[in-house]
């Protein structure tokens, strides 16, 4: 489908919308040398704090132009846009609330999604449909269904497509990979992924009318109709109708580390348990969850508190040490991968990686480590290095896909109060379930609806 034409058949339906190869570079390797007049051009979908923050980290590379702000909330959007002009007077961003209008624009490369999660995919597929690469925050997408679509438009448009992983991005994960695979932590059956912090619940808030310069409409999208409320706005990653609480969050990052590091891809059975016990709230979302993971001769458990402010995430400036490790056992965000020769830690986004063995005289010995900084900037580099060379990026949506597919299904499990579900690994699909299934997809609200072919 043509730009112009995509961007026709559907402009009438609203005002406004929603604002793996890997090669690490060298320096002299890098694309930020790339002429001004051959900048990759940006449309920003998604601009308050992950968007702006994509957006400057593109800018601060020298080889990007950001050409659109695009957001439903004109008042944020506006104030981005005068944040990015200060860094490109020469041509400052548009600012659209719908960001179709940046689909048609030709001179556009790809597009930066950075919405609440219910419109990943959906924007994602536009945008591939218009010849734009994409790079799409995780998780990839709101249900299991959905994500093979994206996965889909991808491939039929040939797309590319990033995942914000950045994770398969950091040098320092690289090596932990290759320790793993030449057998160096012996067998593995076990591992352990920990998202332990404190995020504290919010109390309700009545129905209201939205902002004049909000266009909720828009918003809430494929989400079911739906009053304006402030707490949707503010804290949708704990409404189900928007996200899938803290395992979909922040927890998808070190779900996805996990089964790259130990190469594997569907679970055989799944099962999640768990509640929102520490307090009352309008959040619908678990505070303390478990999941098991099966694979073939390996167990992997997921477990999630958020009322537990002694665990820490990395400091930064442990992340940007040479020479510092967190201190495990309080490290909120780590992944522990038990071997017949040792156990691995793992630290995400920065903090490097040891492994333990038999301690001596009651002391830790450490047999092999590796530092490793937050990988952001390798990882916008390589998406930038795949759209310009047309590679396989290091999180391609195929991959995305599969590890959002572990955060849908153990909340599947855990929305049924804990039942066990059976993958089929050729399909995706849950088998013998009509109930987990019904929790599959979703049913998406005109005219935003993820179409059945893409």
């Amino acid at each position: 489908m043509k730009r112009r034409t995509f961007f026709k058949q559907t402009a009438g339906l609203t005002a406004g919308l929603l604002g793996g190869t890997i090669t690490i570079l060298k320096d002299a390797d890098s694309v930020r040398a790339a002429p001004a007049n051959e900048k990759l051009r940006l449309a920003l979908v998604g601009v308050r704090g992950r968007g702006s923050a994509l957006g400057h980290g593109f800018l601060d590379r020298g080889d990007c132009h950001v050409s659109y702000l695009c957001d439903v909330d004109l008042k944020v959007a506006e104030g981005r846009a005068k944040e990015f002009a200060k860094r490109q007077p020469d041509q400052p961003p548009k600012v659209v609330q719908d960001f179709r209008h940046a689909l048609d624009d030709k001179s556009v490369d790809a597009v930066v999604i950075a919405t609440p999660d219910h419109w990943h995919c959906l924007a994602g597929i536009w945008a591939c449909q218009a010849g734009k690469d994409v790079y799409v925050e995780k998780p990839l997408s709101h249900n299991c269904w959905e994500g093979r679509k994206l996965v889909e438009a991808a491939r039929k448009y040939n797309r590319l497509v990033q995942v914000g992983l950045q994770n398969r991005s950091a040098p320092y994960n690289h090596s932990a990979k290759k320790y793993l695979a030449e057998g160096k932590l012996g067998k593995i059956h076990f591992c352990r992924v920990l998202d332990q912090k404190e995020q504290p619940n919010f109390p309700p808030l009545s129905d209201s009318n939205p902002p004049a310069w909000f266009n909720w409409d828009m918003f809430n999208g494929p989400a079911p109709e739906a009053p304006f409320n402030l707490n949707y706005q503010n804290h949708w990653h704990h409404y189900w109708r928007y996200s899938g609480g803290d395992i979909a969050n922040d927890s998808s990052h070190q779900l996805d580390l996990a089964r790259w590091l130990l190469n594997v891809k569907l679970p055989k059975t799944v099962y999640s348990t768990g509640g929102r016990y520490y307090s009352d709230g309008a959040a619908e979302t678990p505070d303390t969850q478990i999941a098991v993971f099966e694979f073939d001769n390996l167990l992997m458990s997921f477990e999630m508190t958020l009322y537990t402010p002694y665990m820490l995430k990395i400091a930064p400036q442990i992340r940007e040490s040479l020479t510092e490790f967190p201190y495990w056992p309080q490290c909120a965000t780590r992944i522990e991968i038990y071997g017949s020769e040792g156990v691995m830690y793992v630290g995400r986004h920065g903090g490097g990686w040891q492994v333990f063995v038999r301690t001596k005289d009651n002391k830790p010995v450490v047999v092999a480590q590796d530092n490793g900084r937050f990988p952001d900037p390798e990882h916008k580099e390589n998406f930038i290095r795949a759209v310009r060379n047309r590679e396989t990026p290091s999180a391609d949506v195929e991959e995305g896909h599969l590890s959002a597919l572990l955060t849908h299904y153990g909340n599947i499990s855990y929305r049924l109060g804990g039942r066990k579900l059976t993958i089929d690994p050729s399909s995706e699909k849950i088998l013998g379930d009509e109930e987990a299934m019904r929790l599959f997809r979703r049913e998406y609200r005109k005219p935003w609806v993820v179409p059945e072919v893409i």
